[in-house]
């Protein structure tokens, strides 16, 4: 079975040119730059591919771009972004000293079958959140979105532990923490557009969740570590990840922080496949509760969306919901018809802070993990050793894909801030350019069940993940997210019509 240190490439001094983490800055920012093309009236990215939820499979993918639609069919649109990746991805591999045509091989077809794997996971009775099943034709769904990803992690599971010559050859292009890193540079703009369209929004909503993403998570982060590591025997490399996939922002937040603190990462991606799963149960009770308890303080049922499913796409999903179900039975049971969409807006706004907490938090433990030396087996160094620890020691350990996302949030943040008239164009250039963020994170899933040993996989502790995940949310994580939404919103209702 393949076992491969993916963290040598960045541990230590390591030349620029061949060190993983420069590469994956690189290759985002060079993403980034395109994907302000719209700004200048250039519409650089958009024949990305883009996997859709679907009920007919002919019309599963196609170009990101209307425009482009109109001109280049879906597999054309493929093709050019496989193309695109595959030159990308081999320039880097080829000045990390990896075999060009091994390389190539190997990468094509991990894409091709990544690929299967996304447009298997978004078949609507899979992919379909509820507010969507009516537009889709169907009446119901298991609404397990990004489904894709763990459908990619488990067939890179059956490969490489049925057919080890076949992980073997195409071991030399599974490059789990690169393309995630990768991704996470991409991510950085996104939420830097998100931002400055939440700065649009009324100024109270935008104030409150501010303070309420931040009363939250200072309780949340700190009580998910203790419990992991007190009452689970969770090492730092487990229960770091754990607790901020717990307590910040679901999948994105526990591989930042697992790059932060150089965990394997194998770590990440299997509390990412535990957490989508909760994601869908989220979707599945809280809008319900929202409604049948919270239909007289909307605005807290809203928040509430945005502080508790761990999930961009989860937690707009179930704000929709959250939206639709109250203002209904707010009419039917007082008579008061609320404008439609400020639920919503309290749980994307609430959202898009927790987004921005994901920078903030990674580069907090990027430092802590490099002082104190934190290793796999819960030791740190003595008070000596950490006195010996040089800034250059630190700027060594230290992820420089954190940067690379700190920049491409903060250019466009200022930008959009100075020149609010980008702001529209800029957000269709980010949406393209996170069409790319998507296919790296998918062929990182799909890389790690590559190298990755079943047995041991069990052994790291699934149940105890499962255990620590179900405590700590169902036992304080949803209700102090409810008390915190009430605490900032109890009394603040949407205009109503008429």
């Amino acid at each position: 079975m393949i076992h491969t240190d993916t963290n040598a490439s960045v541990s230590g001094k390591v030349p620029m040119l061949k060190n993983e983490d420069w590469w994956a800055v690189w290759l985002g920012l060079f993403i980034f730059v395109l994907g302000l093309g719209p700004i200048f009236g250039a519409d650089l990215l958009g024949w990305v591919v883009k996997v859709t939820t679907w009920t007919d499979i002919s019309k599963s993918f196609g170009p990101m771009s209307k425009a482009y639609k109109e001109t280049m069919s879906g597999p054309a649109s493929l093709f050019l972004t496989y193309l695109f990746m595959l030159v990308l991805t081999t320039i880097g591999a080829k000045a990390m000293g990896a075999s060009v045509k091994r390389f190539a091989i190997g990468f094509t077809t991990i894409f091709v079958i990544t690929i299967l794997c996304m447009i298997v996971g978004e078949n609507a009775y899979i992919a379909a959140s509820p507010d969507k099943q009516a537009k889709l034709g169907i009446s119901w769904s298991m609404g397990l979105g990004e489904m894709g990803f763990i459908i990619a992690m488990i067939v890179g599971l059956v490969i490489g532990n049925f057919f080890p010559k076949v992980a073997n050859y195409l071991e030399e292009a599974a490059k789990p923490e690169w393309f995630i890193k990768t991704g996470i540079v991409i991510l950085g703009a996104a939420i830097g557009v998100k931002t400055l369209g939440a700065l649009g929004l009324a100024s109270t909503v935008i104030i409150r969740g501010i303070c309420a993403v931040v009363e939250a998570y200072l309780i949340y982060w700190p009580v998910v570590y203790f419990i992991s590591r007190k009452y689970f025997k969770f090492t730092p490399e487990w229960a770091a990840p754990l607790a901020s996939g717990i307590s910040i922002c679901g999948v994105s937040a526990a591989i930042a922080t697992g790059g932060a603190i150089r965990s394997r990462p194998i770590v990440p991606v299997i509390l990412s496949a535990v957490i989508i799963v909760f994601v869908a149960v989220e979707m599945l009770i809280l809008p319900w509760l929202g409604q049948t308890f919270l239909y007289e303080e909307p605005m807290v049922a809203g928040a509430w969306m945005g502080l508790a499913v761990k999930s961009d796409g989860g937690a707009v999903a179930s704000g929709a919901i959250t939206d639709s179900m109250i203002r209904a039975k707010a009419l039917k049971e007082t008579g008061v018809k609320y404008e439609e969409g400020w639920m919503l807006m309290a749980a994307t706004t609430t959202k898009v802070f927790i987004d921005i907490f994901i920078g903030v938090w990674a580069f907090i433990l990027a430092i802590i993990w490099s002082v104190f030396k934190l290793n796999e087996k819960g030791g740190k160094s003595s008070a000596g050793e950490r006195g010996r620890v040089s800034a250059s020691e630190i700027w060594d350990r230290f992820p420089k894909f954190v940067i690379g996302f700190a920049l491409t949030f903060i250019l466009l943040l200022i930008w959009g801030l100075n020149d609010p008239g980008i702001v529209k164009a800029a957000k269709t250039g980010t949406d393209h350019a996170n069409g790319f963020r998507t296919l790296f994170f998918a062929l990182c899933f799909f890389s790690i069940g590559l190298i990755t040993n079943v047995r041991k996989l069990w052994d790291a502790g699934m149940g105890r993940i499962v255990a620590v995940y179900t405590i700590c949310l169902f036992g304080f994580i949803l209700w102090v997210g409810l008390f915190i939404s009430w605490i900032f919103y109890h009394g603040i209702l949407p205009p109503i019509v008429g």
